[in-house]
């Protein structure tokens, strides 16, 4: 009896090891067999406890992910012929009698990206299709993700419940779409992928799960089972090039800093080349896509001579045509000013207003912009309106610094301005990445913070 304990925090901690890293590949597979989520989770969640029980009695299996598939399907078999006769349930039967004649030790075909492309389907909302893919392919507990979300634990699971139900009421297929969709569904599927790193990226240091890491392996893992994708390619790159900042962008005075003032040394320069040269290879294929100039834009920001603005105001141009969304446009008008357009810059900030009104970063973007063309009061105005709007601590220390600035001899100075620049150039490209509507539901709160400084 003295070794039982030992030994049962031992296979506990394997199953959930297992769970956490290969939950998705098991789920595709049993998603693949019986063509709906719940009864594959129902199934896995069974093998799961079949597990605690089998392994601490007979110890681990030479394949503890073949063994739990094979469980889980003779758990599906179970309900399965408990059920009525139909098609779905005789052609769910064939697929698991094959199973039934698989080694356990037998390795498991992945299809992981014929799961990815339904929890991500554009008819279920924004928040669900974030929830669903961290429960279902990244392995996430529900707890965890209602967490993120601010939400109680029992309210995600009905998220979760209804976003099941809807795929399979909407008869929305498992499977990767055909070449007339890719784009556009390809599209969505990297938007949620992004979504979920940048969530990540504003999480505290509390946060147990490092859902920057979790995102980067999901577009690390899409690239692998698509390769020589461009947009997937630029998205990868975005967030390596992102992460590569991470240790940075908090300064010793737990103020936001910006690219071009962070210390370099602090850059993780593994990401920052392996950023670098994934975007080289995008770009090479001559099909450039959103994601790939977001890349384009956040790598210009960490040119080695500093920000490389006349460039970036290139790519914003670019990226409008692509993208004309009030979000563009605003990142934009932060670059035109920043290459001395400032009268032009005014301009497309008086036009966004309206259908920006309220949102954080247009006051932050309007404050700089109007201390550029000498417009004092509209930009403490905003300013403090920026500031009242802004969630993080460090992010409202950094526009305390312009404001300061602006009160010193009627303006402030070049370096107080660049500074909040590109703070808002950068902070709105995460909200545009998005593709959110303005005004339209935003699942994970308003994203108020310097989140890719």
């Amino acid at each position: 009896m003295t070794g039982a304990a030992p030994q049962a925090m031992a296979v506990a901690r394997a199953l959930s090891l297992v769970m956490r890293e290969d939950r998705g590949r098991l789920m595709a597979a049993l998603v693949a067999r019986l063509g709906d989520f719940q009864r594959a989770e129902d199934a896995l969640q069974e093998a799961g406890i079949s597990a605690l029980l089998h392994w601490g009695r007979s110890g681990l299996p030479d394949s503890p992910r073949a063994w739990l598939l094979k469980v889980a399907g003779r758990k599906a078999l179970d309900r399965l012929r408990a059920e009525g006769r139909s098609a779905r349930r005789e052609a769910a039967l064939a697929q698991f009698a094959v199973l039934e004649t698989v080694e356990a030790t037998e390795d498991i075909s992945d299809e992981r990206l014929r799961l990815i492309f339904p929890c991500c389907h554009p008819a279920l909302e924004e928040k669900s299709r974030v929830a669903l893919t961290l429960r279902t392919v990244c392995g996430l507990t529900t707890e965890e993700i209602a967490r993120m979300f601010l939400d109680t634990a029992s309210t995600m699971g009905q998220r979760l419940s209804r976003a099941k139900s809807k795929i399979a009421l909407a008869g929305i297929p498992f499977a990767v779409p055909g070449p007339e969709e890719w784009d556009d569904r390809l599209r969505t599927v990297l938007t949620t992928i992004y979504l979920i790193f940048t969530t990540g990226y504003t999480a505290g240091p509390d946060e147990p799960r490092n859902l920057c890491a979790e995102a980067i392996f999901l577009c690390r893992l899409l690239l692998a089972l698509r390769p020589g994708q461009a947009e997937i390619e630029g998205a990868l790159a975005l967030m390596l090039l992102t992460d590569a900042r991470c240790a940075a962008r908090i300064g010793a005075d737990g103020a936001s800093v910006p690219p071009g003032e962070q210390d370099r040394a602090l850059w993780d320069t593994q990401c920052l080349n392996e950023g670098r040269a994934l975007l080289h290879t995008a770009l090479l294929r001559k099909r450039a896509g959103p994601f790939q100039i977001k890349a384009a834009i956040s790598a210009c920001q960490m040119a080695d001579t500093g920000p490389d603005w006349p460039q970036i105001l290139q790519l914003y141009t670019v990226l409008v045509t692509l993208e004309p969304t009030a979000v563009v446009r605003l990142n934009h008008a932060v670059a035109l000013a920043e290459t001395g357009h400032v009268e032009a810059a005014q301009a497309v900030i008086t036009r966004l207003q309206p259908e920006l009104d309220g949102f954080q970063p247009l006051h932050a973007a309007a404050a700089v912009i109007h201390a550029r063309a000498g417009a004092w009061d509209e930009a403490r105005r905003n300013g403090l309106a920026a500031i009242e709007g802004a969630e993080r601590e460090a992010d409202r220390l950094l526009l305390r610094k312009l404001l300061q600035g602006l009160g010193s001899a009627g303006r402030g100075p070049t370096s107080a301005f660049d500074t909040i620049s590109m703070f808002t150039g950068e902070r709105v490209m995460r909200d545009d990445d998005l593709a959110r509507p303005v005004g339209g539901e935003n699942g994970l709160g308003s994203h108020g913070g310097n989140d890719l400084a």
